[in-house]
């Protein structure tokens, strides 16, 4: 397996000298993960779903450990991404989740398997697709993609149009499978198997990271993680069972002694006691650390949570100190933002948000590393 870590196209950022802010991935708490979830999903395959960059951690670094550790199926997003992991991985099954539109020409050429989400994708696929496979995706509730009982319909009208498909695989979405007692699961679950009973025979794919922990009814034969991989939590609250992957570090800049009370950030929205600390970091949202962390989330600095004080500005974050022994922190040194001692799923929540979109929002000019 060639080693993927310095992959063309994947941002190994060259440093002059100590970053303002870093970016480092757990390769190996992202394979540990990958074969948590395999040993849970058993006998179901456990295919990667590595849209958006890896979740913004890198294709090249992590497509490069998940197949070292076995995964030979993974899911992207558009026909561009589809295209960028077939150079990285020639002989992996890579689906397309919103079809390619117009690119069946590349799409065929590149192997890749496009999902099917419509009619309209149905009857493109089926004169222009040369008999490649495809994977076919109904809607059971998510009222987003793919073919609803309508659809279903039609296309059991049509015995001809729908001999002219070579379906690998046919997949549905759980709208609520991280919410465990959420009616809907069920339901999506009694309307799948509806669907499919006209349909030919297929394996199926139906769980997600929550869906796979909700039990052997809710998986199909191909399961397709994503934010679980990648250290997030699967369900809205309690325990993660999955190992931390990513970790945002901001570098000390300055640290303001304060004799006097003093207000912090831009628009003045809080007021800074006489006699406190505050530590300016070298990141902000321009980093992707989310500006609604300002006066709500908390950093990690000397093995203890500081709080996040006044407005997130693009470039530099201010915390609050005081509570430190003096000589705890310096200029230079590093804090943590996302990961290490701040959970992501915990920033997420205070920003108002989800760990999936902390991590798809990590900005392209963070140093990266990945060990």
């Amino acid at each position: 397996m060639p080693d993927l870590a310095a992959a063309p196209g994947d941002p190994t950022h060259a440093s002059s000298g100590a970053p303002p802010a870093r970016l480092t991935i757990d390769l190996g708490a992202l394979a540990a993960n990958y074969e948590t979830l395999v040993a849970l999903a058993a006998p179901s395959e456990v295919a990667a779903v590595v849209k958006a960059d890896a979740y913004g951690l890198g294709l090249g670094p992590v497509v490069g450990r998940l197949a070292a550790v076995g995964c030979r199926s993974f899911f992207v997003a558009t026909l561009d991404e589809g295209l960028r992991l077939r150079r990285l991985l020639p002989d992996s099954r890579v689906f397309v989740l919103q079809g390619v539109g117009s690119g069946i020409a590349p799409c065929r050429e590149a192997h890749l398997i496009p999902v099917l989400n419509s009619l309209g994708d149905v009857r493109d696929w089926a004169e222009h697709g040369g008999g490649a496979p495809a994977a076919l995706q109904l809607d059971t509730g998510m009222t987003r993609s793919g073919l609803d009982a309508g659809d279903v319909a039609a296309l059991l009208a049509e015995p001809a149009l729908l001999a002219a498909l070579k379906l690998e695989l046919l997949l549905t979405h759980l709208a609520c499978a991280d919410d465990v007692l959420h009616p809907l699961n069920v339901e999506q679950i009694a309307c799948f198997q509806k669907l499919r009973a006209g349909l030919p025979a297929l394996p199926t794919s139906i769980g997600n990271s929550a869906g796979i922990m909700l039990g052997p009814d809710f998986r199909g034969d191909v399961v397709r993680p994503g934010i679980a991989l990648y250290g997030g939590r699967p369900f809205l609250s309690g325990v993660n069972p999955m190992r931390p992957v990513a970790r945002l570090e901001a570098r000390v800049l300055q640290i303001r002694e304060l004799a006097e009370s003093a207000c912090v950030g831009y628009g003045a929205t809080w007021r800074a006691p006489a006699r406190a600390r505050i530590a300016t970091l070298g990141a902000g949202y321009a980093d992707g650390y989310p500006r609604a962390l300002g006066g709500r989330g908390f950093a990690f600095a000397a093995r203890m949570r500081v709080p996040v004080v006044g407005r997130v500005s693009m470039d530099l974050t201010t915390i609050d100190v005081s509570a430190l022994a003096a000589d705890a922190l310096a200029v230079g040194d590093y804090v943590d933002l996302i990961g290490g001692g701040v959970p992501i799923d915990d920033a997420a929540a205070l920003a108002g948000t989800v760990s999936y979109e902390l991590l798809t929002g990590l900005s392209p000019r963070l140093v990266r590393r990945w060990r």
